[in-house]
């Protein structure tokens, strides 16, 4: 691949986005308005650049790992073990396997630093960092150097990805607390708003909780700049997933973000390279009021609210039937109906990528190769 500084290439594009409008406004009159679904078609249509926008080969990643965190007492709301959870997942104990399989989308589980290790599975990638992150309220959750392991992991991942769109959730015991600590520092807002479930939560269960996010923010309280603020609050499956995200966007891909840890990590890829926001939609899997606020800080809402209390990952499959419905308002043609031209006349070549940001090459740690994504990460 090319070793230039270009990364993602934003969707904006004025004509398509005419063109796009003009050929929903014909189906229009004929059938009627279709709501919400014609923007969604539209985004669809400027994220693939062209007025037939197609998936094919779409891919489930759940980036599994588990964090220093836990050893405070952080449990995970079902009372599972990151490997028992994982587990659950590969022998299809879980609605998100079944919705999974339903939809035709290909599970990945990909182990990013589980405590234990698993049996080789033919859906089990392994790309441990460590065995679990430190505690964050005791010292950085990672070192600079995983964290930029882990992110080269996740670009690996996304060069070799099948088809063309990705659904990205991650799961571990202390996995959304981990990320609601980077979310707050790099958006400045309250970590409280981000990890309040709800009313029902027990009052001291959350009283003992907020003492040891706030005490791992005291502990980092200088750290400001995004890769330094992985190391400092991250779990290793936003890592990666960072990487996954960036690799899959520079290729145009759709990605599906689900759950407050690929919030995080959505977060993060964006201050390396923003346009990556063009390419997602979220899912929402639970009802949790963190959610609410995670979705806040991007001014977006889930393609579905269903109330639903499951794993990360299960709303997206669920919203995937939605997504190709919309593509087909504009690929698929009616019998007789003129199929039409996939780019409209005049339409000039793709901008050029955005380059990145010179601040965040500070973060840069060299390799003897040439880097797989220019200089961005290296």
């Amino acid at each position: 691949m090319a070793t230039n500084r270009s990364l993602v290439t934003p969707t904006s594009n004025p004509l398509l986005e005419k063109a796009l409008r003009e050929k929903l406004q014909r189906r229009n009159e004929a059938s009627g308005s279709l709501g919400e679904l014609e923007p969604l078609a539209i985004r669809l249509g400027l994220m693939q650049n062209t007025l037939k926008p197609r998936f094919r080969q779409p891919q489930l990643l759940v980036f599994a790992a588990d964090h220093g965190l836990a050893v405070d007492g952080l449990r995970d709301p079902q009372g599972r073990a990151t490997h028992e959870t994982v587990r659950m997942l590969l022998t299809h104990q879980l609605p998100l396997t079944v919705f999974a399989r339903a939809q035709h989308l290909d599970l990945t589980v990909v182990d990013c630093g589980m405590a234990q290790n698993l049996a080789a599975h033919d859906h089990l990638l392994m790309r441990k960092i460590a065995h679990a992150t430190r505690n964050a309220r005791v010292t950085a959750a990672m070192s600079l150097e995983q964290a930029h392991a882990g992110m080269r992991a996740g670009m690996e991942i996304g060069d070799k990805l099948r088809g063309n769109v990705t659904v990205l959730a991650g799961v571990g015991v202390g996995a959304h607390e981990s990320a609601a600590l980077v979310l707050s520092r790099l958006t400045e807002s309250s970590v409280h708003d981000l990890v309040v479930s709800g009313p029902e939560m027990n009052p001291d269960e959350f009283t003992h909780l907020m003492g040891v996010l706030q005490a791992a923010q005291a502990r980092h309280r200088n750290v400001v700049e995004p890769i330094e603020v992985l190391a400092a609050f991250g779990g290793f499956e936003v890592a990666v997933m960072v990487g996954v995200i960036l690799m899959a966007a520079s290729k145009r891909h759709l990605l599906m973000i689900d759950g407050v840890p690929a919030c995080a990590a959505l977060m993060l890829a964006a201050r390396i390279a923003p346009p990556v926001t063009d390419y997602c939609l979220f899912c929402r899997s639970h009802r949790h009021l963190g959610l609410d606020q995670a979705l806040n800080l991007f001014r977006a809402s889930a393609l579905l609210e269903l109330g639903m209390e499951s794993t990360d990952g299960t709303g997206a499959t669920l919203a995937w039937p939605l997504v190709r419905s919309a593509a087909a308002l504009l690929t698929d043609v009616a019998e007789g109906e003129d199929p039409g031209p996939t780019r409209p006349d005049g339409m000039p070549a793709p901008m050029p990528g955005v380059e990145l940001d010179p601040e965040l090459e500070a973060f840069a740690a060299p390799e003897p190769d040439p880097p797989p994504f220019g200089e961005a990460l290296y």
